[in-house]
């Protein structure tokens, strides 16, 4: 079963080439430890439409666009941990803290998010619904969101479908408990790509698209 065609082509402006960082140190258990793997091609998501898709127009949404239950891997990971209610199910790019592009498969359930590698059927980041403290977009009409997670790390992804993934982390969290986190549309904001390690992500209306920007957060 092939759960990841090849997507559109994404555009992203790189950031100027800076010295080799030293290696950060793990983020905690079921962290996202992937600097090893090859990046994704460049052939991605696009993210630069200034004219809304059909299915954003019409919320086609039906949540799992994956198979969850007919996936032995995907159904084995939520297994092991107590899980079996999948609210969300579909293909992602996940920026690394080198900012490389990696191919994921995001699940959401009525508990956690989990990222898995499709090549690898390894299930790579778990993150409970209740670290989640605020997620971030643009006004703009591209596939960028960032979920920020005060007690670990933040995580910017791109999806076509951003805004039914947003909804579903929202209402699930509200689901769970009284609390409601944030949604913060901004064409600026920063995110924990590490502990240490903040970056920016800028958004510009550009002709024939959007120019989108991200680099690290110069120390004062």
């Amino acid at each position: 079963m092939d759960r990841f065609r090849p997507l559109r082509r994404i555009q992203v402006e790189p950031e100027p080439a800076q010295p080799p960082a030293a290696p950060a140190a793990a983020a905690g258990a079921g962290g996202d430890a992937e600097r090893d793997e090859p990046p994704a091609p460049a052939a991605g998501l696009l993210m630069g439409a200034k004219v809304r898709r059909r299915a954003a127009v019409y919320c086609d949404c039906k949540g799992d666009y994956i198979g969850v239950p007919n996936d032995p891997c995907l159904a084995k990971i939520l297994s092991k941990q107590g899980d079996n209610k999948v609210l969300f199910a579909d293909k992602v790019l996940k920026f690394t803290q080198s900012g490389k592009m990696k191919r994921r498969i995001l699940v959401i359930t009525d508990f956690a998010l989990y990222l898995v590698d499709p090549d690898a059927d390894i299930l790579k980041r778990r993150i409970a619904l209740a670290a989640v403290d605020k997620l971030y977009i643009s006004n703009l009409s591209d596939n960028f969101f960032a979920i920020i997670v005060p007690t670990e790390y933040d995580c910017l992804m791109a999806s076509t479908r951003k805004k039914e993934i947003v909804n579903v982390i929202v209402k699930a969290i509200k689901s769970t408990s009284e609390y409601e986190p944030e949604v913060a549309s901004s064409n600026r904001f920063e995110y924990h790509a590490a502990a240490e390690v903040i970056k920016v992500v800028e958004f510009e209306d550009a002709d024939g698209g959007i120019k989108t920007r991200i680099t690290n957060k110069e120390k004062s």
